[in-house]
């Protein structure tokens, strides 16, 4: 049994080792926990505490689209009704091809749009057609739109604490 403090240094140590990523190993957890002298169920239960109290946020995979091919990236912006952003942000949210959808405030009358969905595609053409899609799917809820495309990666990480 560990003490609260011997915990938090526990804890201190598992975001150091897992904030840049997890191993490329078949069992990255097992190989944390070997790392820190511990074993893979007590990384575990902490990693969830940690999780359930707000200190990691989330685990999960943090693709690079250019690695991946998909250099054609653009914000899509989209001027929709204020009561129906909700439901139309959740339903773009869930295509495939959107990797966050999120409400924004306008900024008017330079900038009327209050719903952003992040579109990849191998190609601006091919995220163009993606953003008809949606405009298809926003049918009349869709007053004005456009795409901002990525000219180049700004950041690409979370905030990391020093060792």
């Amino acid at each position: 049994m560990k003490s609260d403090e011997q915990l938090q240094v526990l804890d201190r140590e598992i975001i150091l080792l897992t904030q840049a990523g997890l191993p490329l190993v078949a069992e990255p957890y097992q190989q944390v926990a070997e790392q820190l002298g511990i074993e893979t169920d007590l990384l575990m239960q902490r990693m969830r505490i940690m999780q359930e109290d707000g200190r990691i946020r989330r685990i999960g995979a943090v693709p690079n689209h250019y690695r991946l091919g998909y250099t054609g990236n653009g914000m899509s912006v989209w001027d929709v009704p204020d009561e129906q952003v909700h439901t139309l942000g959740e339903m773009i949210g869930g295509l495939d091809y959107v990797s966050h959808c999120y409400h924004r405030p306008r900024f008017m009358p330079d900038w009327p749009y209050n719903l952003f969905a992040m579109v990849h595609g191998h190609s601006r053409d091919e995220v163009r057609e993606k953003a008809q899609k949606i405009a298809e799917l926003l049918g009349e809820h869709c007053r004005a739109r456009d795409v901002l495309f990525s000219s180049r990666i700004l950041k690409k990480t979370g905030i990391r604490i020093g060792g």
